[in-house]
């Protein structure tokens, strides 16, 4: 049994974090699909930044797009969408026999909208009808405008990924959002299954803090903020408001573990991943990450749901002076506005590309 099937079997899906022509094309994510019991996908404006500039696939698609003069963000969604449509389509046969569980792919909204909350909801269902597929989600930033449009977009029965969470307190806010959504879907008749996830991003942290920690916490404390925010989850499932949503056919939304990719060069290539393994979770991973867990990854003990050491860490990270209420806050404003800049930097890539095949490149 590979490692990544022993990770499945114990519980947790495990995703990619990335999404390219070539990668649909060629059979590899087909072939990962089949060799480590892949059953998601998601993506991000970086990521298609990426696959947009260091391949042709997309050309003919921009060429077509500027004789019809549209913009770069329309061209962005038009290619996106394209992608994301093929990805959902390989992997709805697990929507399928999961009834809707796991086998999901994820777009984003424009992260220049996260301060405007009745644009996100309008941009989230434009972008989910325009999909046209039953396992996408819309990705929206779970800050504070953020979680307003978290409970409109749940009540209007559109699936959400709920990005850019960094602590328990941001988890809860935005689990509370999606219950609220629910509550009121069940008050006004409708089906209370919705799908939702919410992405908590973990090594971030130890980047941010970095040379700031004695020796012990290095590499440690996104693993104790997972924890913290694991043990909050399943204290939520095991509510009796939960239990009743529940007995009306609601579904949870699962917590996902996003930026698991080791950013220390001295510390193991799949830490986060090993540390991670917990039921009812999910693992979104880059290939990277993927392929080192499947050639050399072990599943052993999996997080505790009472938190394990976690707090102890955050004592002694606040005994350094660094309060992780202060940190994740930063950590939320500094993916916010990396976000934006991603997303312009994402847009100038196809303004660039459209001038170079406007010229005959």
């Amino acid at each position: 049994m590979t490692s990544t099937q022993e990770l499945h079997d114990a519980g947790q899906s495990l995703w990619l974090d990335n999404i390219t022509r070539d990668l649909l094309t060629s059979g590899k994510l087909q072939n990962y699909i089949d060799k480590y019991a892949l059953t998601g996908l998601t993506s991000n404006p970086s990521i298609f930044d990426k696959a947009i500039e260091q391949s042709r696939a997309y050309d003919r698609e921009i060429t077509q797009a500027l004789a019809r003069s549209q913009s770069a963000e329309d061209i962005f969604f038009e290619l996106a969408i394209a992608d994301l449509r093929v990805a959902a389509d390989m992997f709805k046969h697990i929507h399928d026999r999961t009834a809707g569980v796991d086998g999901w792919v994820s777009l984003e909204v424009s992260p220049l909208l996260a301060e405007d909350s009745p644009a996100t909801i309008r941009a989230a269902g434009r972008l989910h009808q325009r999909a046209g597929r039953p396992n996408l989600f819309i990705k929206i930033p779970g800050t504070a405008n953020g979680v307003k449009a978290i409970e409109e977009c749940t009540f209007a029965g559109l699936p959400i990924n709920v990005t850019l969470l960094f602590s328990a307190a941001q988890y809860q806010a935005s689990a509370e959002a999606y219950l609220r959504g629910v509550e009121r879907r069940i008050e006004a008749g409708l089906n209370p299954e919705v799908g939702s996830v919410a992405s908590l991003f973990v090594s971030r942290w130890d980047k941010l803090v970095s040379g700031k920690v004695p020796d012990r916490l290095r590499d440690q404390v996104g693993i104790a903020a997972a924890a913290q925010v694991y043990r909050a989850y399943r204290e939520l499932l095991n509510s009796a408001r939960w239990q009743r949503l529940a007995n009306e056919g609601a579904r949870p939304q699962r917590l996902l573990w996003a930026s698991t990719s080791t950013k220390d060069p001295v510390a193991s290539d799949v830490l986060y991943v090993q540390a991670l393994a917990a039921p009812f979770t999910i693992n979104t991973m880059p290939e990277q990450t993927l392929l080192a867990f499947a050639d050399h990854g072990t599943v052993g003990a999996l997080m505790r749901a009472d938190g394990g050491d976690a707090d102890q860490v955050m004592v002694e990270l606040a005994e350094a002076g660094l309060d992780s209420a202060v940190l994740a806050s930063d950590l939320q404003r500094q993916g916010a506005e990396a976000f934006d800049e991603s997303w312009r930097s994402l847009l100038a890539c196809i303004d660039g590309k459209a001038a170079h095949l406007a010229g005959g490149g």
